[in-house]
């Protein structure tokens, strides 16, 4: 799937793929979506001496529980997450959760922070105009791909993925 309109300058190519359920530790942020970095800051400090960011198959994920058309922004839940094996003891505000696999629309973007909004909405309309529609029962997330701090463009590297069901 393609944006048919041409009205972004964002590069948005859109899959349709089965996804594994994904074991989490996660810190939990409330409040505007884009204030979740402070989250991960606190999910870092926990998961790096314990060796999870070194592991080859580690993901680390923006899970977003509440839709920002219907929940106030004060009161939308997000959690910064990281996979961990399953049985892995956490501390404090970490915690562990499963993240529901099944049918997702992914999208591949490489963004500016201040794009995220914008990939959303132009991937939504392309998921919607695709005959599909959100599943209500499932969460989004993001999976980082690279560390935006070692892109030449600060860009980050990104993979959306909506749950989705035929309409």
């Amino acid at each position: 799937m393609t944006d048919p309109s041409g009205s972004t300058d964002l590069l948005l190519t859109v899959t349709i793929k089965e996804l594994p359920q994904l074991h989490v530790a996660y810190v939990r942020h409330v409040g505007p979506y884009n204030g979740i970095g402070a989250a991960f800051g606190r999910l870092m400090a926990w998961a790096e001496p314990q060796g999870f960011l070194q592991q080859p198959d580690a993901k680390v994920i923006a899970v977003y529980h509440d839709d920002p058309a219907r929940v106030a922004p004060p009161e939308l839940r997000s959690s910064a997450c990281i996979t961990v094996p399953q049985g892995t003891e956490t501390t404090g505000e970490v915690s562990t959760m499963d993240v529901p696999g099944g049918l997702y629309a992914l999208a591949h973007v490489e963004i500016q922070h201040d794009q995220f909004s914008q990939a959303w909405q132009v991937f939504m309309a392309q998921i919607h105009a695709h005959g599909y529609a959100s599943d209500p029962n499932r969460a989004c997330y993001e999976v980082y791909l690279n560390d935006p701090q070692t892109h030449p463009e600060r860009k980050f590297i990104v993979e959306l993925c909506e749950p989705i069901q035929k309409k």
